[in-house]
């Protein structure tokens, strides 16, 4: 009985999916007002992102820029955070012609943004909770996300791409259950779908996931149902969002602190802010018409600088995953655990040539460097081995990390009990707008309605409407997949070894990598490898070469070895160890772009021996007595 009402509940949603994608998926991106100015505005700023001898500007002139702004030329708007969201407000805000600034207090990516999944999802389990609790506002979440999905894929085909994802069945109720489910995925996907889901044999799915097991408490597979979702190299996004900016005219800032606020005697309204520069210890005044706060799971901190009484809007939550060997799932194909012990639902996906396991999802205290728990990690673990056909070791676990959801509550509701998955845009503090909340596939949506926050509460008058729907970031306009073969064909690795200077096969590993890392803009990393004899590899086993570390300081702001080895390239979230053999030379490189001195060289040393502590490899795994604790 139960199950007769469960199947019929499905179908009843799915005729109200199908109405409602319609109301949804038809509407255009903008409105009528914006056609007039928008095409040649278009036209402008895709050509100047589009330029692949574009520059982007060093990192002093961009604080100089923001110093500039004086409170009798501020900006337009200041944008306080670098994540996801906060560089997507920039980005978004300056293709409208407003003057725009951003400041982030580490650096482009360093928190929950590097942290995440890695998928491009509408979120299946929020449709399932919109099915079986008739919620209808889980359905608008579901239907948003699915509409960004694509439109996050085509802005970086570089950096993003469809993943299949194979959900396991061992009951034929599981099989009609989760095809039922899928196919209404797909169907409230409409017009943004990426690839049709279907059903696969149990031969078929073991000949496409060899380590899957044909056994699981004690039934056979019956077979599996794969649906597509995206997926996406994170910290390599957000890097070129910011980069987008700042080609687009943007004045952004990392390793650069909001202190305190500056505000206007008669009005109240914040007009500015104090900042520091943490490289150098400078402080200055920055003025804006607004400020934006998009400071993720920090943003109530950042609204407590305006008001210390402020009432709180974050929830965090903790999301670990870990890394495992590339054996552990086929390239081209994830797993999806449905059921675990807490109702969670586990991934197991390829990703950069290894295999990516989470996540959990629990209450946590905000922290700058969160770690994951052991007992977090083994619960992964857990959650995988009865699905596998391999034995699942906490040995084999080569990077494991923890990330803070900043789950939000709007502190203008009446009733804040229900803790909501999506974003909150709110300005409880004049000139003083807050985005916070949602997730890392809904950014451009979520930067947009920032952004006409920030325009209403300042009074702005921006050029042209929101772009960002047509604008691929830097490095993804003209890209193809079959890029790397110019990059192989034309350039050599050449590499110093034992004293000497030798050629090296630009091999196709090395080619396809620099292609997905950089889009367009790879040849420039080539060039570096070839021209100035860094083409060697920084970790045996792993295609990312010494190139890239002078290439980022260079044209990605990367000011420290942290900033390299966890977001410019991503070694410490692959392998910790591998990334740990590597800061030696990392620091070299980067000493000789930024004339480092001895003390910076062993303080950059120091502080990222610290930071891969919190990253929990089999190596520095917490045991006591043989077991976790």
């Amino acid at each position: 009985m139960a199950t007769a009402i469960r199947l019929r509940r499905l179908g009843a949603a799915a005729a109200v999916a199908t109405a409602a994608s319609g109301a949804f998926l038809i509407q255009p991106s903008y409105s009528t007002s914006d056609r007039g100015s928008g095409p040649a505005s278009i036209a402008a700023v895709r050509q100047r992102i589009s330029d692949r001898n574009a520059v982007v500007p060093p990192r002093a002139v961009q604080e100089s820029a923001l110093i500039a702004a004086t409170a009798e030329n501020p900006l337009d708007i200041l944008v306080v955070g670098g994540g996801a969201t906060g560089s997507g407000v920039a980005f978004d805000a300056v293709t409208r012609g407003l003057r725009v600034g951003l400041v982030e207090r580490e650096d482009f990516s360093s928190g929950t943004s590097s942290r995440s999944t890695k998928l491009i999802h509408g979120g299946v389990r929020y449709l399932e909770k919109a099915v079986f609790n008739l919620d209808y506002g889980q359905l608008k979440l579901v239907f948003h996300a699915l509409e960004e999905r694509k439109q996050v894929i085509e802005n970086a085909p570089h950096l993003c791409h469809a993943l299949p994802c194979m959900t396991p069945c061992f009951d034929w109720f599981e099989v009609v259950y989760y095809w039922m489910g899928l196919k209404m995925y797909d169907l409230v996907a409409g017009l943004r779908l990426l690839h049709v889901s279907r059903y696969y044999s149990a031969q078929e799915s073991v000949e496409l996931f060899p380590t899957l097991a044909r056994k699981g408490n004690n039934k056979s597979l019956k077979g599996t149902v794969v649906y597509y979702d995206g997926q996406m190299n994170d910290a390599r996004l957000n890097v070129g969002l910011a980069c987008s900016a700042a080609v687009a005219g943007a004045a952004v800032l990392n390793h650069a602190e909001v202190v305190s606020f500056l505000k206007d005697e008669a009005s109240n309204r914040t007009i500015g802010a104090r900042i520091r520069d943490n490289l150098s210890g400078k402080e200055f005044d920055t003025y804006a018409k607004v400020v934006v706060n998009a400071a993720g799971p920090f943003c109530d901190s950042v609204r407590k600088l305006a008001d210390k009484d402020v009432k709180p809007m974050i929830c965090p939550s903790s999301g670990v995953h870990i890394v495992l060997p590339d054996y552990y799932s086929p390239e081209g194909m994830g797993l999806i655990v449905p059921k675990t012990k807490d109702g969670r639902v586990v991934f197991m996906l390829p990703w950069l040539g290894r295999t990516i396991a989470g996540t959990t999802d629990s209450n946590t205290p905000i922290t700058l460097l969160p770690e994951p728990h052991e007992d977090e990690i083994q619960f992964i673990l857990d959650a995988i081995c009865d699905y596998l056909n391999v034995k699942v070791r906490r040995t084999d676990v080569l990077s494991a990390w923890s990330g803070i959801r900043p789950l939000a509550t709007d502190p203008s509701a009446k009733n804040t009990e229900s803790i909501s998955r999506d974003h909150v845009v709110c300005e409880d503090y004049p000139g003083l707008v807050t985005i916070t909340g949602g997730k890392w596939t809904t950014y451009r949506g979520m930067a947009e309605d920032a952004v006409n926050a920030a325009i209403k509460s300042g009074k702005l008058t921006p050029q042209n409407g929101c772009l960002t729907s047509k604008l691929q970031i830097v490095g993804g306009d003209g890209w193809d997949p079959a890029s790397f073969t110019v990059i192989a064909q034309q350039y050599t690795r050449m590499k110093k070894s034992h004293g000497k200077v030798v050629p090296g096969v630009m091999d196709t590993a090395a080619a396809k990598h620099l292609s997905h890392a950089y889009g367009t803009w790879a040849e420039r990393v080539a060039a570096i490898a070839q021209n100035e004899n860094l083409g060697k590899r920084l970790a045996h086993g792993y295609p990312i070469l010494e190139a890239e570390v002078a290439y980022c300081a260079r044209n990605e702001y990367c000011e420290s070895a942290i900033d390299f080895i966890a977001r410019r390239s991503r070694l410490a979230f692959l392998d910790t160890d591998a990334a740990s053999r590597a800061l030696p030379r990392v620091i070299e490189i980067l000493a000789s772009e930024h004339n480092w001195d001895d003390s910076r060289q062993t303080y950059e040393l120091k502080k990222a021996k610290e930071f891969l502590e919190t990253f929990k490899s089999s190596r520095n795994a917490q045991f006591h007595d043989g077991k976790h604790v």
